[in-house]
């Protein structure tokens, strides 16, 4: 089984390739620190699982799992991360994801949710999925994408640069994720934005 690790925690990254590769002899694992480096491997090769953390440098787990769902890959996706947010889950949900796990999880559940993904079940935390069901997201993923750039501390000429777009609309976008979250400013926005797990 070829399997992609993207995970920008070095110790973390490690020990989970260590455990993986102790689980069988026919497993080959491929890791990468951040997103970007993670879409390149996907559009290079093909994998049998995409292992990924949600908050990387780049390209977080759930836009990797995204773009996998526009490409209609085969590729399995279980989403390995630190936070529980609601927005996470249901979004994980949306773009296909096949499992979903707390790092803190015990690690025979991590292996338990491979093999059960493998054999095309889905396995996300009863808890967690039940969460995410009352929550709605109110931004759409250009206000995201735009909201996101801002919080990396990005100006509204690069944010328009990088989204190739004008500076005018960044600013619609920027104003109306500020409206929607009921926030102070751009920051402010991005934090609230952050905590529910839609950015």
């Amino acid at each position: 089984m070829n399997i992609l690790l993207a995970e920008d925690q070095a110790m973390v990254r490690g020990a989970l390739a260590a455990l993986l590769t102790l689980t069988a002899d026919d497993i080959h694992i491929t890791e990468v620190e951040d997103g970007d480096s993670a879409l390149k491997m996907l559009k290079s090769q093909h994998y049998d699982l995409l292992l990924t953390d949600i908050e990387m440098p780049g390209k977080s787990g759930l836009e990797l799992s995204q773009w996998l769902q526009q490409q209609a890959s085969s590729t399995k996706v279980i989403v390995l991360t630190t936070f529980g947010r609601a927005g996470y889950i249901k979004r994980a949900l949306e773009y296909g994801v096949s499992g979903f796990l707390l790092k803190d999880a015990p690690s025979d559940e991590l292996i338990s949710t491979i093999k059960q993904v493998m054999a095309g079940k889905r396995v996300i935390d009863p808890e967690l999925a039940f969460n995410a069901i009352g929550e709605v997201d109110p931004l759409n993923d250009k206000e995201r994408r735009a909201l996101r750039l801002a919080s990396d501390g990005m100006s509204t000429a690069d944010i328009a640069s990088k989204l190739f777009i004008a500076e005018g609309t960044v600013r619609n976008y920027l104003s109306e994720a500020i409206n929607k979250l009921s926030a102070s400013n751009r920051i402010d926005a991005a934090r609230i934005a952050k905590q529910k797990g839609w950015l």
